[in-house]
């Protein structure tokens, strides 16, 4: 696979056995067979297709702030967007950004243009891609106002196509993405006019709000679970007795019971056998069933 994987991407840019522990927020992971970092379009085309036609698994991880990686790590190819995916242009009203660039990158590229529209994605710590996957937000505000189109490379049929907002088919943590097996590549936004003074106090205002009501001094994959129709999930999960709940490393969060988080060597057992009992106690408890907001890699 050396020899072969090397002719596509520079041998700087592929590592071996590399622990996901240090690419996902949660701090944990074993190691992926392959990971590489692809800086363009035809890059990350010939990537997918080595991977298929050596039968190879492969995933796109972002910033891996939305991520449970397996303790077993990853069996096949691990691909990092870097290059013209992060980078992000404006002209007028409009913001077309790559899909490997972050969301805070991102606020700040809008707030420096003085366009209002992208300050509740200021302090959600993943990437556009990551953030188009699963219809994104905080605080009232969600990917699916501000997106016009979003540029996709298809799996199935190996062809870059746009699709159009109502193509992308959002909903509460959902986009066609999650359906259709395309890979967002870029996406266009269009955002309003404002103060850049105002828009940035803002955004210090809703990371103050998060610094005093989320758990940010301990890794963790953010929200854990997905909001239930009717309900909080946080709410529930105090209402079961379930805050500070500790399986091995992990834990659910004492100061917001929506997260577990990583007290310190949680492993992704320890994470997931919480998530499982989380689950469990609430629906006896309430009799609703919680959803896991975070993504599951590898085997479990």
């Amino acid at each position: 696979m050396l020899n072969n994987i090397s002719e596509i991407i520079p041998i700087d840019r592929i590592k071996y056995n590399e622990p996901l522990a240090s690419h996902t927020s949660f701090n944990i992971g074993g190691p992926a067979d392959i990971f590489v970092t692809v800086e363009n379009e035809d890059e990350l085309a010939k990537v997918i297709d080595f991977a298929n036609a050596e039968n190879k698994n492969y995933f796109l991880l972002g910033n891996g702030s939305n991520v449970l990686a397996s303790d077993a790590g990853f069996r096949g190819i691990i691909i990092k967007l870097g290059g013209d995916f992060l980078n992000a242009s404006v002209d007028g009203e409009l913001i077309k950004a790559g899909a490997g660039i972050t969301l805070t990158k991102l606020a700040n590229v809008a707030m420096n243009a003085s366009l209002t529209g992208l300050e509740f994605a200021s302090g959600i710590p993943g990437t556009l891609g990551g953030a188009l996957f699963m219809n994104a937000g905080a605080y009232g505000g969600e990917m699916c106002q501000v997106v016009t189109s979003v540029k996709v490379f298809d799996k199935a049929d190996g062809q870059i196509k746009t699709l159009s907002n109502e193509e992308m088919d959002f909903g509460y943590r959902h986009s066609a993405l999650k359906e259709n097996g395309c890979i967002a590549l870029s996406c266009e936004m269009k955002l309003s006019p404002s103060d850049a003074t105002t828009i940035r106090e803002t955004m210090l205002d809703l990371n103050k709000k998060r610094k005093e009501k989320q758990p940010l001094e301990y890794p963790s994959a953010g929200s854990t679970f997905k909001r239930p129709e009717g309900y909080f999930a946080g709410k529930l999960i105090e209402d079961a007795g379930l805050g500070g709940y500790t399986v091995g490393g992990a834990q659910v969060s004492e100061k917001h019971k929506g997260f577990v988080i990583n007290k310190g060597g949680a492993t992704a057992k320890d994470v997931k056998d919480l998530i499982n009992h989380v689950i469990k106690t609430v629906e006896e408890n309430d009799g609703v069933t919680l959803e896991p907001e975070v993504l599951f890699l590898g085997e479990f």
